[in-house]
């Protein structure tokens, strides 16, 4: 019974977060309901082998909240942060939690280098080169351990990531969401995790 709530509760929030984007325009998507929801279905997936951790994450270059609002519906008992350099992103971004009554986020308008708050994980969406990424956030990442996954970043990203994870492949984890979803959105899709050792 509490997971048929739970479940009830997240399709709720999902519908009031599709509601909101027809309001203020919050992905760039035109095919409202069926974009939305894939929108929803990406930054779930970064999140679906942590499901079980535990403490506060950082949402790096949120936008209008992806991943961190879809994934502050799905875990209301763990903190999200989301950050962006873009003023009228983070108010959007604000508004959104606000209006769906999240309890669990916070937001800040700045860039990623002035954050200086410490987090067990990072998620960001193909915001920049992975090495780039891993330079700005490691000052981030707690080194108190919480987690069976030990502390680091998740990062969404598409194409051919070969080059690109090398540098860090022996701390690097690729998880390809072809294998989990069908739609051709998912095709080149990747969940990429890098364990950060400060």
């Amino acid at each position: 019974e509490n997971v048929e709530k739970k479940e009830e509760s997240i399709a709720n929030k999902e519908q009031e977060l599709i509601e909101k984007n027809k309001e203020l325009n919050l992905t760039r998507i035109d095919t409202e309901e069926k974009g939305m929801l894939l929108h929803i279905e990406d930054s779930l997936s970064c999140l679906d082998e942590f499901s079980r951790q535990e403490g506060d994450f950082l949402d790096i270059g949120t936008g209008g909240g992806f991943p961190g609002i879809p994934l502050a519906i799905l875990f209301p008992e763990t903190k999200f942060h989301l950050v962006d350099s873009i003023g009228k992103k983070v108010r959007v971004a604000t508004e959104i939690a606000n209006a769906i009554g999240l309890k669990n986020v916070t937001t800040r308008h700045c860039r990623a280098e002035e954050e200086k708050q410490m987090f067990d994980f990072v998620v960001s969406r193909a915001v920049m080169p992975l090495t780039d990424l891993l330079k700005i956030i490691r000052k981030n990442i707690s080194k108190e351990q919480h987690n069976a996954f030990p502390n680091g970043l998740v990062c969404l990203k598409g194409g051919e990531l070969e080059k690109e994870v090398f540098p860090v492949k022996h701390q690097t984890m690729v998880t390809e969401l072809k294998d989990f979803f069908s739609e051709e959105f998912f095709e080149t899709k990747k969940v990429v995790y890098v364990t950060v050792n400060n």
